[in-house]
């Protein structure tokens, strides 16, 4: 490994990107031997993992995020769980319910996750591929890996946790929660949203 000096710069630098601690971001820069985007993705991934843990913990706490379109003809409200009550008072974790009700008044899922789709609705939807498919000309021994990569669009297309979030399509609505449980330090959890629309 090259010898390479990490300033206090560097690591000023680094913290005010990622809101990393001092000796996490020193030892990032170290690992990545001064390279700074690749201090960037170290961390990255140290929270991504430290999340992975987090997001088994019990989360009771929270609020109701709210978003009414201009016009006042659609709304959206989500319920969003944390820790405690001092992580869901952060502007943080208003921004990310805000955003998440957004989300519900843009993409209209339909559940929360593909756990909440009912086995009959799953079923459906799987028959109506398969009719397409008796008509399309294509052989019967590629039918179910068709279906499969279709259902998995669907999903992405009526599960909230699974749609492009609206603000960042790179990103799934679950990747920035899992991003936000990496920052903020606590598990979150969407519990149910509504959408509400004039005359539907």
């Amino acid at each position: 490994m090259a010898d390479v000096t990490i300033t206090s710069q560097m690591v000023r630098e680094l913290r005010q990107a990622t809101g990393a601690g001092v000796l996490d971001c020193k030892k990032a820069l170290t690992q990545a031997e001064g390279d700074f985007d690749k201090a960037v993705e170290i961390l990255r991934e140290k929270g991504l993992s430290a999340a992975a843990k987090k997001a088994s913990r019990e989360a009771k706490e929270g609020l109701i995020g709210t978003y009414i379109h201009p016009g006042s003809k659609v709304a959206g409200m989500v319920e969003v769980n944390c820790e405690t009550d001092f992580v869901a008072r952060t502007p943080q974790f208003q921004e990310l319910a805000r955003d998440l009700a957004m989300q519900v008044v843009a993409a209209r899922p339909q559940y929360v996750s593909r756990d909440e789709v009912p086995e009959e609705v799953i079923e459906k939807e799987k028959a109506i591929y398969r009719s397409q498919l008796a008509d399309s000309g294509k052989p019967e021994h590629i039918w179910d890996r068709i279906i499969e990569g279709k259902l998995e669009k669907w999903f992405s297309e009526i599960c909230l946790l699974e749609q492009p979030f609206i603000k960042n399509p790179d990103v799934t609505v679950e990747q920035l929660i899992v991003e936000n449980i990496a920052s903020l330090g606590e598990n979150i959890k969407v519990r149910r949203f509504c959408r509400l629309a004039v005359g539907e």
